[in-house]
């Protein structure tokens, strides 16, 4: 009983199984139950055929078991591709593109405008004050801001002023 819905394993390998303790072709039939569909990628260029090593002494193409991946993407549904360069993979990508198509919805992009720098100034300056304040007391900004200097060029404005409310209530 396989799954309505399919999912898909793209799977690139340079050469053969060397790791875990499933068999590649249980683990694909377990997929395959899962409803996972794989299309392996054997990459790599053709063994030379002097015999001679690649670079460094080594041919990773020599390790390839094509016919291991091949029985893979046949049982779970998928197929097999064969990339020895970079034009290959690209055309294997359009290929799967084609394939395996995916519905994506339309992104809509809202451009973010930040506007955190305006409080975070403003907690800057008010800070730097504070410091200044208690750093070196009797500066000219507290000279400036302390309560006797804006009365002492208030006072004397607002004692005529009150002297002249007097005045004309005594009338």
């Amino acid at each position: 009983m396989r799954p309505t819905h399919s999912r898909v394993l793209i799977l690139v390998t340079d050469g053969a199984n060397n790791g875990g303790e499933i068999d590649p072709l249980t683990a694909a039939r377990l997929a395959a139950n899962e409803g996972v569909k794989i299309y392996p990628i054997g990459i790599g260029a053709d063994p030379e055929e002097s015999g001679t090593a690649g670079f460094l002494g080594v041919n990773p193409s020599l390790d390839l078991d094509e016919p291991s991946l091949k029985a893979i993407a046949e049982v779970t549904g998928g197929r097999y591709f064969r990339a020895r360069d970079g034009k290959e993979l690209e055309s294997i990508k359009d290929t799967l593109d084609q394939l395996e198509p995916v519905t994506q919805q339309p992104t809509q992009a809202r451009p973010a405008q930040s506007l955190y720098h305006w409080p975070l100034a403003l907690a800057l300056v008010l800070s730097m004050l504070l410091v200044a304040r208690e750093r070196w007391p009797n500066n000219l900004l507290q000279r400036l801001f302390t309560k006797e200097l804006f009365l002492q060029s208030q006072l004397p404005d607002w004692r005529r002023r009150l002297e002249r409310l007097r005045l004309r209530r005594r009338r």
